[in-house]
């Protein structure tokens, strides 16, 4: 039976199908679709094909390193890692041993990259050391996860051996961050810049948040050029100042995750989504986040025997649905996030 969509939303998914871009409006339009309607389906199954012709059915596991625990002095209202948070008392560095075994096992399972991420006053001459022992250890591609930095910095790690890096403007930022949008903007032009891979996700998404708030990121991911974007839902921790809010669904995450695609259009070169789950590797997502170590959602201080979702686990959701994880990644070929 034919879809019989509204005209707007028809005609906004008609052009976005051939990859065509789509405007600020059409895709606030589209996030105020409702779940369960015929056009929250007709979204996903457009983002969904945008995806499979773009990334060849590729499944990309970008494994989460969290590189060390500390009650973090920079109280960001969604991290379970800060000392407002409490549930951390003392600081923990993951030993270099520890880190190269999960750095082995992420490399005896295929993965994709290895996403090394710390806490704000986590020393960077340390990150820099990590890199330089992965990268003469494992042939995983290195993306840090870590604070501002100048260029001078982001010349040392392209100097240690990383690729990219992970930076993203999160919502509420300079409300519940003591961040500055402007400075965090500045560090995804000094990557830019330096040669650094830029990735990006829409995060910590919440009910709280507006379609304009949301929208802005997903232009900004789009007019950076970011290698990927998508969409990351805010978890709340076990006494989460954020709790009164509750959560979004993983429904919403998967219509969420289908606008961002559509807005990124043909320059990505994956789609993500965290945690990892199925319905959004229907709706534009291929690329998942297994973890270990220290994660910003969990109450565990390594995140691998908490709520962190393993290798296999990610491995086997997108061969459930069809995503290929033994292909080569899209990610890290030569001019990346530059379309």
């Amino acid at each position: 039976m034919p879809w019989n969509l509204s005209k707007p939303i028809e005609a906004i998914l008609n052009k976005a199908a051939d990859f065509g871009p789509i405007t600020r409006e059409e895709a606030l339009t589209l996030l105020r679709i409702k779940n369960h309607s015929k056009e929250a389906y007709a979204l996903m199954q457009t983002a969904h094909s945008l995806s499979r012709a773009r990334f060849a059915d590729k499944g990309e596991l970008h494994f989460h390193i969290g590189l060390n625990v500390e009650p973090c002095p920079m109280d960001c209202r969604f991290c379970s890692l800060t000392r407002t948070a409490g549930i951390f008392k003392e600081k923990i560095d993951f030993s270099k041993d520890d880190i190269l075994a999960w750095a082995k096992l992420g490399e005896d399972f295929g993965v994709d990259a290895l996403n090394l991420m710390t806490t704000g006053t986590y020393p960077f001459k340390k990150l820099l050391s990590i890199g330089r022992m992965l990268h003469n250890a494992v042939s995983i591609p290195l993306v840090a996860n870590t604070r501002d930095i100048n260029h001078k910095e982001g010349e040392q790690l392209l100097e240690a051996g990383f690729v990219g890096c992970y930076h993203a403007v999160r919502l509420g930022e300079g409300k519940e961050t003591p961040f500055n949008r402007k400075r965090r903007i500045e560090t995804i032009d000094v990557l830019k810049d330096v040669g650094l891979q830029w990735m990006n996700c829409i995060e910590p998404v919440g009910p709280e948040h507006t379609p304009a708030e949301i929208v802005d990121l997903m232009f900004l991911a789009r007019d950076k050029g970011a290698t990927y974007s998508g969409v990351m839902r805010r978890i709340n921790f076990p006494g989460s100042p954020m709790a009164r809010f509750g959560m979004i669904n993983d429904l919403t995450m998967a219509k969420l995750v289908a606008v961002s695609r559509l807005v990124m259009g043909s320059g990505p070169r994956a789609h993500c989504t965290h945690e990892p789950h199925e319905i959004s590797l229907s709706a534009g997502a291929n690329l998942f986040f297994p973890e270990v170590g220290a994660s910003p959602r969990d109450d565990a201080a390594d995140t691998g025997k908490g709520r962190g979702v393993g290798i296999q686990e990610s491995r086997r959701l997108l061969q459930e649905m069809d995503w290929n994880p033994d292909k080569p990644s899209n990610c890290f070929t030569i001019g990346a996030g530059s379309e």
